[in-house]
């Protein structure tokens, strides 16, 4: 777990109304915040490189949000260089009824990165806390008890060798109804467009308080949550690309050893 103004730290209460959604950081604008991101991305390539060589951790990304809050983008800017290979996104959609027919978590489980790899979630067991909880699908006694359940999961893949960095990409109700319109106005972005995050937006009063639970319930030492500031996309990449690189940097990473008596060898002509 790296410092950071926007971890939330185990066992505090949470307020999200009082937490920015709009703030820059150390940077007056985006052009500012170009250079540092762009280092960012490059350690990050470098990294996951020796990630990969190394095999013995893994690394998940969570990235949870408001509709149109900017999963999505995020995804696409913050791991723009790292190497496919080595890299694994899933996107949690309602459950299949397979999915239905397992206990909640066994869905998830079944994505978690393996070792060398990195994993992004987009959405995660935590729809489990927040839209099954808002939109009633079960009852209180149920959803209630699987905050238990998923701190224990995620204790057990750290335990693992699994680090697990979870980011709620915060966003303002105007800028998400701006960007909602811009789906709606847009021909290619249209696509986008689910008639259903209207009738979320009604919730978001709801949807708040559940996020609230989530991030005071289950941020922890081994898996935690980090809310980023996401109206600006710029330094939303910026937080994410950052604590994701020092995160990784104190993971004790290193390029194998390689075999024995290789130095001098050459490869003959065939």
């Amino acid at each position: 777990m790296v410092e950071s103004p926007y971890l939330v730290k185990p066992g505090h209460k949470v307020n999200l109304s009082k937490m920015p959604t709009g703030e820059a950081g150390p940077f007056k604008d985006k052009e500012e915040a170009k250079g540092p991101t762009g280092e960012n991305l490059a350690k990050l390539s470098k990294l996951q490189e020796v990630l990969y060589a190394q095999g013995k951790h893994a690394l998940l990304v969570i990235l949870q949000a408001m509709d149109a809050g900017g999963k999505d983008g995020a995804i696409k800017h913050v791991f723009s260089g790292v190497n496919p290979q080595g890299c694994s996104v899933t996107s949690f959609k309602a459950p299949s009824a397979e999915e239905l027919a397992h206990d909640f978590l066994w869905r998830v489980h079944a994505h978690v990165p393996a070792k060398g790899m990195i994993g992004i979630f987009n959405r995660s067991q935590y729809e489990d806390v927040l839209a099954v909880r808002v939109r009633n699908i079960v009852p209180k006694s149920v959803w209630s008890r699987r905050y238990e359940s998923i701190n224990c999961f995620e204790k057990t893949l750290a335990e693992e060798g699994v680090t697990v960095l979870k980011f709620f990409l915060h966003i303002s109700p105007a800028e998400q109804k701006q960007r909602l319109q811009k789906r709606i106005d847009n021909p290619k972005k249209r696509w986008k467009f689910n008639p259903g995050d209207l009738d979320d937006r009604n919730l978001w009063g709801k949807f708040t308080e559940a996020y609230e639970d989530v991030l005071e319930k289950c941020s922890t030492e081994y898996a935690p949550w980090y809310v980023v500031p996401a109206d600006h996309k710029w330094f939303r990449n910026w937080v994410i690309s950052d604590t994701i690189v020092r995160t990784m940097q104190g993971m004790g990473l290193e390029f194998p050893k390689p075999a024995e008596g290789i130095e001098g060898m050459v490869v003959e002509d065939v």
